[in-house]
């Protein structure tokens, strides 16, 4: 099982500690190292950032959201930087939710959201490959555009510039087992937001058998310490946000998540505490066994041992949201 470093994305300003973990990362001799985006910093230019000052570790966006981009522009983002990189470059993707793509994005969320993310994968691929110009003829994404408000003057195009790898490898980010199906199908890899090694049938049955060199690489806090309850409080806070400010009462992908692993009852009263404005409270009404589950935390012989776990499964790659070179050390160490 590979290491990876994840740095999420920015909140009120820049870190200044991203850089010096990223490169003590690739010093411990970690794999990769992710950047994310949500409704602020993006994840393309703190990577770039990043691998100006690194040289060997991979660098990977866990995820760039699909509404933020056309597929080209995106496309365009991933083959510059893993030229600039020599190579280095992994594309993660994530649909997002309605909240935000509506939201921020002034764009519709669509009704068919796999067959959105299929035609959005296609036209990466198609651009990466360099075979021919982009042509798509999708419900969601036409190449060359067609609509009824276009000119009807567009050209296909194929990239001016040569793709320095046309495999450069494709991950989703997904939650429902039809989407984690359609992942392994379409997807050079998945990366799951929450994943408990005890738990894989909450994913669906496409686990079971994955195409060879297929990636699992979800995210984990990991955080070495003394005291438990203090550990995974960040980790509760996470989830307090994710599942009940991130999606709408109606429609949060993160709290039917939760609900599909055994918590429906929390996930909805965290919702409700909230929305209501009790933010402390729902950080409070996490559980601390659901928190622990997706997590590694605690003193360095209680990680090695949970550590045996992820490695049973089917995860190729430990993302870990780690907040101290130490705790990167130690879990370097466990898993040489």
């Amino acid at each position: 099982m590979r290491l990876g470093l994840a740095l999420g994305y920015w909140g009120r300003g820049p870190s200044a500690d991203h850089v010096p973990l990223a490169q003590e990362a690739e010093r411990l001799g970690y794999d990769s190292v992710w950047t994310a985006e949500s409704w602020g910093s993006d994840a393309f230019t703190p990577l770039t950032w990043i691998a100006a000052q690194t040289s060997t570790i991979k660098l990977g966006t866990a995820v760039a959201q699909m509404a933020a981009r056309s597929p080209t522009t995106t496309a365009m983002h991933a083959l510059t930087l893993d030229h600039l990189s020599g190579g280095r470059m992994m594309l993660g993707l994530g649909l997002s939710g309605p909240q935000v793509v509506e939201g921020w994005y002034g764009r519709p969320f669509p009704r068919s959201p796999l067959t959105a993310t299929r035609e959005y994968v296609d036209v990466v691929r198609q651009v990466l490959r360099r075979q021919g110009p982009v042509v798509a003829e999708g419900r969601f994404h036409s190449h060359p555009y067609r609509g009824e408000d276009g000119t009807g003057l567009g050209k296909a195009l194929k990239s001016i510039t040569h793709p320095l790898r046309p495999d450069l490898p494709v991950l989703l980010g997904a939650e429902g087992p039809k989407n984690v199906a359609q992942t392994t199908r379409i997807a050079d890899g998945w990366l799951p937001l929450y994943w408990s090694p005890t738990r894989p049938d909450v994913y669906g049955p496409a686990l079971e058998q994955l195409p060879p060199g297929f990636l699992v690489a979800p995210m984990a806090r990991v955080q070495v310490c003394d005291d438990l309850a203090e550990g995974l409080l960040p980790v509760k806070t996470m989830l307090g946000f994710y599942i009940g400010g991130m999606g709408h009462a109606s429609r949060n992908f993160h709290a039917d998540l939760m609900a599909r692993m055994g918590y429906e009852e929390e996930a909805r009263r965290i919702q409700q505490l909230f929305l209501e404005g009790r933010r402390e409270e729902a950080v409070l009404a996490v559980p601390d066994a659901f928190a622990d589950e997706i997590s590694l935390v605690g003193p360095r012989e209680r990680i090695a041992e949970r550590l045996e776990l992820w490695r049973k499964g089917p995860v190729t790659d430990l993302l870990a949201l780690s907040p101290d070179r130490r705790s990167l050390r130690v879990l370097a160490e466990l898993n040489a």
